[in-house]
């Protein structure tokens, strides 16, 4: 999902990394991109010396970071943004250290490795927010190390500049949770067709303006049920339209005198 950020994520992970290093205070000894004399002797040369890692050349780095970093977490498969704040953190504290940190954020057993199961969970989760929560977490971590007052004022420039490159990443990447939902829309109401004028005015005309309204907002069930009382209701409207209509006719045909003897009756 993420292997087109392996570049650029080394890029960043380098200007951190620096050159070579032996710092009293490091417990890494000698160092060199990053690497540590117990990574080369792990990954390049059982025997090799300080000034082994001291000559190392950068596309060693490199090839160690592509296979025992980025592939061990399975950076490829994480969501964008997320891939580079793993690495990073990978590299800084340990593989196995930011893989469980990530298992945790995710309420998954915190063995230490990225199982399909990780990737899965972490794909339906926002980016960002874990992008979030892992910087915090590292933060915290290593703000509880005796060496914090050394290293300090360099490891959190490096956490807040790995924050915002991944949330930068996360942002600008499509988003990982599910897009292809289908999209409801409402049933068009269908006491919307146009009423008899002079039924507008009456009781079945209100009935119908608002169905039309409220359908929308019902459940299917409900709407074919107000549909039903709409068109009853209209039926009778125009029932009684009808016989009022009828009889006004009726009324034309009869003489004024047997009209006004009728109404006396």
């Amino acid at each position: 999902m993420a292997a087109a950020n392996l570049t650029p994520a080394l890029q960043r992970l380098l200007e951190h990394e620096g050159g070579y290093s032996n710092h009293p205070s490091d417990p890494g000894g000698p160092t060199k991109f990053g690497i540590t004399l117990n990574d080369y002797r792990k990954y390049v040369m059982p025997k090799a010396t300080a000034a082994d890692v001291r000559a190392m050349k950068i596309e060693d780095a490199q090839a160690i970071y592509r296979a025992k970093y980025w592939g061990v977490l399975r950076c490829d498969d994480l969501p964008a943004g997320l891939d580079y704040a793993v690495f990073d953190y990978g590299v800084n504290s340990g593989p196995s250290r930011a893989a469980k940190v990530l298992q945790r954020l995710l309420r998954l057993a915190d063995d230490g490795r990225i199982t399909s199961r990780v990737i899965e969970a972490a794909r339906r989760r926002d980016a960002r927010e874990l992008v979030g929560l892992l910087c915090d977490e590292r933060l915290a971590f290593l703000q509880s190390l005796k060496i914090w007052p050394v290293f300090g004022t360099g490891w959190s420039r490096r956490v807040r500049e790995v924050r915002a490159a991944s949330l930068a990443l996360a942002s600008a990447a499509p988003s990982s949770r599910a897009t292809n939902k289908p999209v409801i829309r409402p049933t068009p109401g269908k006491g919307e067709v146009p009423a008899n004028t002079t039924m507008q005015r009456g009781t079945a005309g209100g009935v119908v303006a608002g169905g039309g309204a409220l359908a929308s907002r019902m459940p299917d069930a409900a709407v074919a049920l107000a549909v039903l009382v709409a068109a009853g209701l209209i039926a009778v409207a125009l029932w009684q339209l009808f016989h009022w209509q009828r009889q006004r006719r009726q009324d034309a045909a009869i003489p004024a005198t047997s009209i006004r003897s009728r109404n006396e009756n």
